[in-house]
């Protein structure tokens, strides 16, 4: 039975009858193009049962109160499914200071665990969130496209697999990064250079080694298959990938690791050895956090900007639950490489 047409029916009503947020109202009733037909016609079904008037003035008004109840600060849903170690608390909270900057609550689901909650699936039933921002997220893009088409908006950062196209997406240059790296390897005469890659299913990984063989390309090298390892980027990881590596009959003169943590096992599995860095063998990281400032020597790296990624992220989701078009969905923030100590020429042999 239809609520009387005399009771005033608010944007919040009409989200709950088409099962919808009220971002996603308020972008219907105002004619904007980023909402799919099938919500659309969910939306006015919903006002048609509810008995919300179809004339211009009503509308409108109906749109007036659609914007004021979208414009009050909604809690944005954060989600990294691993450990807020450094590289992801980094993250998170630059995360969290943006947001609190805008006045919006952070809902945060972290950890291990986060990766088997089911969490996005019932995103598009969640009243009391604007938008969500997703950390290296563990789904395929299918799920993440199926979100889209469910006016969730949200912003991945750092993306695990290629996202699609008309998905908003923040990440670090890191085939810029890896080629730089490398070439600065190369420019001290290493050729024969070992790299500990990450988790095969990763796409920082496909495209760092992609930067890593197009400097070694311009050089007139071909990367040996023994040479190149994945890993869980991980200290513990790091250091038995560097020990196999280093133990191979014709041994790298240098070796280059996913991140800064697998490098300092690799710094380990070096001193194990006996072997002096970087007068024997050159040891490089990805990430530039903590640990490269404070190893022994200091850690060649490639620096992430980590805390501009949360900011730009915030950024775009904000534009995006106001119903804002942006004018570039995928944006890649550039690297630096930052050369300390335990690099070096190639030793003579």
């Amino acid at each position: 039975m239809g609520r009387p047409k005399s009771t005033r029916v608010t944007v919040r009503d009409i989200a709950a009858a088409a099962g919808v947020s009220p971002a996603t109202v308020s972008r219907v009733l105002t004619g904007q193009a980023a909402v799919s037909e099938p919500t659309r016609a969910a939306v006015r079904d919903a006002m048609h049962q509810l008995g919300t008037p179809e004339s211009a003035s009503a509308t409108a008004s109906a749109a007036a109160a659609a914007r004021r109840a979208a414009t009050p600060p909604g809690a944005v849903f954060v989600r990294c499914p691993y450990l807020l170690t450094d590289y992801f608390g980094t993250i998170v909270t630059a995360v969290a200071e943006a947001l609190d900057r805008h006045g919006r609550e952070l809902i945060l689901s972290a950890g291990g665990s986060a990766q088997r909650n089911g969490a996005l699936a019932g995103l598009p039933r969640r009243r009391d969130l604007a938008g969500a921002l997703l950390i290296l997220p563990v789904e395929e893009s299918a799920e993440l496209e199926r979100l889209r088409r469910q006016d969730v908006p949200f912003v991945v950062i750092d993306p695990r697999t290629p996202v699609p196209r008309d998905i908003a997406a923040v990440s670090a240059s890191h085939f810029t990064g890896a080629r730089n790296l490398t070439a600065h390897l190369v420019a001290l005469g290493h050729r024969r250079i070992g790299f500990i890659n990450g988790p095969v299913d990763w796409l920082a990984s496909t495209s760092r080694f992609a930067g890593h063989t197009a400097a070694l390309a311009e050089a007139g090298v071909l990367i040996p298959p023994e040479l190149v390892t994945s890993i869980e980027p991980t200290s513990d990881w790091g250091h038995t990938a560097a020990a196999r590596l280093l133990d191979l009959p014709r041994p790298p003169t240098a070796l280059v690791a996913f991140n800064d943590k697998a490098a300092i096992g690799a710094l380990r599995a070096a001193h194990e050895r006996g072997l002096r860095i970087p007068d024997d063998l050159s040891i490089a990281g990805f990430d530039d956090d903590y640990l490269s400032r404070t190893s022994i020597p200091t850690l060649t790296t490639v620096r992430q900007p980590l805390e501009e990624l949360g900011g730009l992220a915030v950024s775009l989701l904000l534009r995006l639950i106001e119903g804002t078009a942006l004018e570039a969905l995928h944006v890649e923030l550039a690297t630096e490489l930052i050369i300390r100590d335990s690099t070096g020429p190639v030793p003579d042999n």
